[in-house]
C-alpha cells in the first residue's frame, strides 16, 4: 500500500514493530481500505529472537539477516529465555491499542513463528533456498536441535498467552518454510515441539488457533496432529483435497494463489470461484490467500476480491 511505503520512507521495518503508535498505524491501513473480516497485528515473526540473544536486521532487498547465526551446541548455550511481557512489551502495547481503534468492528489476530521456521532463520542467516545447515544439524546432532526447538517452543508458547492477554481474539502459528520436510522428519523433529505451543496456548485459553505453513501437502495430517483448531493450506493444493487430508473435523484457511492478484480480473475471480466451490459451503472455511500478499499487488484488485468473496459467500 502507498500509505505504508510512505512511512518505510522514514522508518525500517524494526521501527514500525517496535513503535506501538506506528504499528498500530500499519495495522488499521488495511482494515480501513479493504473489506476485511479480521485484522491481523503488524509484527515479524523474528522479534523473539532479539530478546533471546540471536541479533538480526533487514536487509534492502535480501530480507532478514542473522548477525551471530547458530553453529552449534555453545551457540544453542548461550540463548537465554525471556519474559514476554517485558522483552515484547511494545508488541502487546500495540495490540491494546489496535483493540482501542478496532472498536469491536472485527477481531483481531496474533501471532509467532514456529520452531522450525525460527530455528532455519537463525541457523542460516538468514533464507535459505535448501536450508543445508539447518537439516546438518538436526540429522547430525538431533539431541541439540531438540533442545533448540524445545526452547523455541517454551518461548513462543509464552509469547502467544501474553498476546491473548493483551487482546488478541485468535492467534496464528507460521511455520513458513517447514514444507522442506517430509513427514518422517516432521514427525521427528518438530512434531513435539509444535504441538508444545499449542498445549501451552490451550492451558490458558480457548481463543481459536491457526496452524499455517507452505508447501505442506504431504504434511498436512501431521501439521493437525501437532495442533490448531485452522489448518493453513497454500494453493498449491485443491483446497477440498487439503481438507479431506486434514479432516473435516478442523477448519481450514486458504488459499488463492496470491499471484492471481497480479492478472486479470476474470482469472482472478475464476480462481476465487474455484476455491469457494471446493469449500462447498462447509462450514470452517477462512478464505484467504495461500501466502503473503506480494508487493507488486494493486490495492484495488485485493478490494474487488473481498468485495467478490463477501457478495458470493452471503448467496
Amino acid at each position: 500500500m502507498s500509505i505504508y511505503r510512505e512511512l518505510r520512507q522514514r522508518y525500517s521495518l524494526l521501527d514500525l514493530c517496535r513503535i506501538p503508535d506506528l504499528a498500530t498505524e500499519v495495522t488499521m491501513q488495511p482494515v480501513n481500505a479493504i473489506e476485511l473480516d479480521a485484522a491481523i497485528v503488524f509484527s515479524d515473526l523474528l522479534l523473539p529472537l532479539a530478546p533471546m540473544g540471536i541479533q538480526f536486521d533487514f536487509i534492502k532487498g535480501e530480507g532478514p539477516q542473522i548477525e551471530n547465526p547458530i553453529d552449534g551446541d555453545a551457540d544453542i548455550d548461550r540463548l537465554r529465555p525471556f519474559e514476554s511481557r517485558e522483552s515484547l512489551a511494545h508488541v502487546l502495547q500495540a495490540i491494546r491499542q489496535i483493540q482501542v481503534e478496532l472498536n469491536g468492528r472485527m477481531p483481531l489476530i496474533g501471532f509467532a513463528g514456529a520452531p522450525f521456521t525460527l530455528a532455519s532463520y537463525a541457523i542460516e542467516g538468514g533464507h535459505s533456498n535448501n536450508f543445508a545447515k539447518t537439516k546438518a544439524i538436526m540429522y547430525g546432532h538431533p539431541a541439540s536441535w531438540h533442545k533448540l526447538c524445545a526452547l523455541f517452543a517454551e518461548q513462543i508458547g509464552n509469547y502467544l498467552v501474553a498476546q491473548i492477554e493483551a487482546g488478541v481474539d485468535a492467534v496464528q502459528v507460521f511455520d513458513s518454510w517447514v514444507g522442506a520436510l517430509n513427514a518422517a522428519d516432521y514427525r521427528e523433529f518438530i512434531l513435539p515441539h509444535t504441538k508444545r505451543i499449542f498445549e501451552i496456548v490451550g492451558a490458558a485459553s480457548n481463543v481459536p488457533t491457526i496452524h499455517f505453513g507452505v508447501g505442506t501437502w504431504s504434511i498436512l495430517k501431521e501439521m493437525r496432529e501437532a495442533g490448531g483448531d485452522v489448518i493453513g493450506a497454500d494453493w498449491r493444493t485443491p483446497l477440498d483435497e487439503a481438507w479431506e487430508r486434514i479432516g473435516h473435523d478442523r477448519a481450514i484457511q486458504g488459499n488463492l494463489d496470491p499471484t492471481l492478484l497480479l492478472g486479470p480480473p476474470d482469472r482472478l475471480l475464476d480462481g476465487v470461484d474455484d476455491v469457494l466451490a471446493r469449500a462447498a459451503g462447509r462450514p470452517g472455511h477462512i478464505f484467504n490467500l495461500g501466502h503473503g500478499i506480494l508487493p507488486p499487488t494493486p490495492l484495488e484488485n485485493v478490494q474487488a476480491l473481498a468485495r467478490y468473496v463477501h457478495q458470493r459467500t452471503a448467496q
